[in-house]
């Protein structure tokens, strides 16, 4: 076997086997894609640690930050692990590195007042386009789903949203969450499942599709609020993620609670999580910088 063909094997596998989404599969493939071309002629099984932290200091001096050396590490990582389960190599070269470490960046979130704008009625050409851009992104604010999460969702859904107030997803790994959906985020999916079929084709399952017709794309998605919010004068660049991290911050200041956020957003670990808790200390930071007495210049 190849190493290509070993590579196309081993992607196989996550997609068919494990079911890891196709963006999954991608990644690992755009990953596993620098090991091929930074070992060259040495074979697979001859590769050792002294290769392995060659290769990784390449990268990084070409500026590979230490989080995506990180995940290209643990790409590889797992890739030597299925070869060695298949007896093609006879140990992991990857085992014992660690990528450089890199600041933690934390996630960018709207303001709540930023969010209100973002969210309000929009003027477009076709009032079916705005009706389910409206019913998008206040899905994605009232619940935190992932883009995929949202582009996934089958017309089914609508049921469970609008009788019961929540919203069943398929998250990493294929993990079922269920999630709340609040009462603006509701009545929006209303007035989108009146619409819905004059847009979709009679085949299509989807909740939402595009002009077309059919299942709407995750980089129609990104390109519709990108637009809508340079229209509203926002700062910055506003993408899908933006949202989930702006629910996940306001909901934690206003609760507190870091394990129904956890849950609410499917992380496997409430490390993932905790980095909302600096966004709430920023935010409590800048009440106290313009509002105490001592605090002001």
């Amino acid at each position: 076997m190849s190493p290509a063909q070993a590579v196309d094997a081993y992607l196989n596998e996550l997609s068919d086997q494990r079911r890891l989404s196709p963006h999954t599969v991608v990644n690992y493939r755009r990953d596993l894609d620098k090991l091929l071309l930074a070992a060259a002629e040495t074979p697979l099984d001859q590769l050792l640690v002294h290769h392995i932290r060659r290769f990784v200091a390449q990268m990084h001096a070409r500026g590979l930050s230490g989080r995506s050396l990180g995940r290209v590490l643990s790409a590889w990582r797992g890739f030597f692990a299925w070869l060695g389960e298949r007896g093609l190599v006879r140990a992991n070269p990857c085992e014992a590195i660690k990528a450089p470490k890199s600041p933690r960046l934390l996630p960018k979130a709207l303001s709540v007042d930023e969010t209100s704008r973002l969210l309000e009625p929009a003027e477009d050409e076709d009032p079916r386009l705005e009706a389910r851009d409206a019913a998008m992104f206040e899905l994605f604010y009232s619940s935190g789903l992932r883009l995929a999460e949202l582009v996934g969702l089958e017309r089914g859904a609508l049921d469970s949203i609008v009788h019961e107030g929540e919203v069943r997803v398929l998250g990493k790994r294929n993990k079922l969450r269920l999630v709340p959906v609040g009462r603006q985020a509701c009545a929006a999916l209303q007035v989108w499942a009146a619409l819905r079929d004059e847009l979709a084709a009679a085949d299509e399952t989807a909740l939402f599709v595009s002009r077309r017709g059919r299942r709407i794309s995750p980089r129609m998605v990104q390109l519709r609020l990108a637009q809508r919010a340079v229209r509203l004068g926002l700062p910055g660049h506003v993408h899908p993620h933006m949202l989930r991290h702006s629910f996940a911050s306001h909901v934690l200041q206003s609760s507190g609670d870091l394990r129904a956020v956890q849950e609410m957003l499917g992380h496997a670990s409430i490390a993932s999580t905790q980095v909302y808790t600096h966004l709430d200390f920023q935010h409590l930071a800048k009440v106290y910088d313009s509002a105490h007495p001592r605090a002001k210049r």
